[in-house]
């Protein structure tokens, strides 16, 4: 059953305590990198059937592949894709950013170009849920951005095949080539590049503690997005809130995983109550129960505080990956939140709308790190580049100040290069 806390009564540490990931695989992890980089598409492949169970021939899922998928799907499963990856291409266009060149002043000229990456690999877990959401949330934001190449990898199932929702999902994004492999020996293969899967500049997508800790290892390499910690959520919510919708949005966190995380915080010891009756009654029906109550057993957590501005304050430093505000005038409570991955607003806006259908990003930072970092944009994969043009004339504006500088951090060579351009010509 899930714990009710009271604030004043219980430590700190208890209140502000989070899911761990647990097991350092930092080891093995280093060896599955390794042996990929030595040995490229062999490791790949002796990997996939040590892992995964699946005896390959090829790691590329072809064209035929993702064909026999559309034809096999439900018509209304693809209307629904079509109509998310559309609501995700309205909002993150919104977030396109352009060039700009500015002249302050007669002979000086300089401004930014924003260049995408030119080719990123998005990783889609396999195992027990077939994220088809997560292709649309990383891939359309990218094909927005304007990445010339999007490549995907995924595990196959034990018959060497790719979930077909995870294809219809790829085929509706945009992208470009799909290999069949997952886990640590994915991330680096697309950090390093094989035979078949070639090398990325930027990896983006969540898994599990493996492919966490090979995106920590091969950062630097290539850039990441984040590195993903259990899933979360926190619910604030008031007296009026209904204790059958409260239960059941934490529940579609804590069914994930089972080290995911649920908390509720609220000012109404009554609906805590309420609330702690109402998942032991919904757990049951839940088809992943045993994953579900794990998680709600370990990590969940109810907090009563003296007031909505107190819920807020545990939210802000919890920073949670999902934040729900179930009070009245949601928008009155917003300013006060300012650290969260996602913010859903008012009593009829479940955190699964955010997971399919209604545009932000789902793909969110977690334990805390929404205190300094943000969804995935189309931002994660453009990079910036500055340029600078002077005239000789709008140098010698400016060099004996350039040489001052330069002169006062000990750097009398930087002071030379701009002196030098003054002289006269001889």
């Amino acid at each position: 059953m899930i714990r009710i806390l009271k604030m004043g009564e219980v430590a700190p540490a208890e209140i502000f305590a989070r899911a761990s990931a647990g097991t350092d695989v930092s080891g093995a992890v280093r060896d599955i990198i390794e042996n990929v980089r030595a040995n490229g598409d062999e490791a790949l492949l002796r990997l996939t059937e040590r892992f995964d169970g699946a005896r390959l021939s090829s790691l590329t899922v072809t064209p035929e592949e993702i064909r026999a998928a559309l034809d096999a799907a439900d018509p209304e499963f693809l209307r629904v894709l079509r109509r998310a990856a559309d609501n995700i291409r309205r909002f993150h266009q919104a977030q396109k950013r352009e060039s700009f060149v500015l002249t302050p002043e007669p002979g000086v000229t300089m401004g930014q170009r924003v260049i995408p990456v030119d080719r990123a690999g998005v990783y889609v877990p396999g195992g027990t849920a077939a994220l088809a959401s997560t292709v649309l949330m990383d891939v359309i934001p990218a094909r927005i951005a304007g990445v010339p190449e999007i490549v995907m990898t995924t595990p196959p199932g034990r018959d060497g095949k790719v979930h077909p929702a995870i294809l219809c999902a790829a085929h509706v994004a945009g992208i470009d080539r799909i290999f069949k492999v997952g886990g640590a020996q994915a991330i680096a293969a697309l950090a390093y590049g094989t035979e078949t899967v070639p090398r990325v500049d930027k990896i983006v997508g969540p898994g599990n503690v493996y492919v966490a800790e090979a995106k920590r290892q091969v950062f630097g390499r290539v850039s990441i997005e984040m590195i993903a910690g259990p899933s979360e959520i926190l619910v604030v919510a008031d007296a009026a809130s209904d204790p059958r919708h409260v239960a059941a949005d934490m529940l579609s966190q804590a069914e994930h995983d089972r080290v995911a995380s649920a908390v509720l915080v609220t000012d109404s010891e009554a609906l805590a109550q309420a609330v702690q009756a109402e998942i032991e009654r919904q757990l049951p029906l839940l088809e992943r129960e045993s994953i579900a109550r794990a998680s709600i057993e370990q990590n969940g957590k109810i907090i009563v505080t003296d007031d909505l501005h107190k819920a807020i304050e545990v939210a802000n430093e919890l920073a949670p990956e999902h934040l729900e505000l179930c009070v009245e005038r949601p928008f009155d409570w917003l300013g006060e939140v300012r650290h969260a991955g996602s913010v859903f607003m008012g009593r009829d806006c479940p955190e699964a709308l955010g997971d399919y259908l209604a545009g932000p990003n789902h793909t969110l930072p977690t334990s805390g790190t929404a205190r300094f970092s943000s969804p995935l944009s189309v931002d994660d994969f453009v990079k910036k580049m500055q340029f600078t043009y002077f005239t000789r004339d709008a140098l010698r504006s400016v060099a004996e100040d350039v040489a001052l500088f330069a002169r006062t951090e000990g750097l009398t060579g930087h002071a030379r290069s701009a002196l030098i351009r003054t002289e006269e010509d001889v």
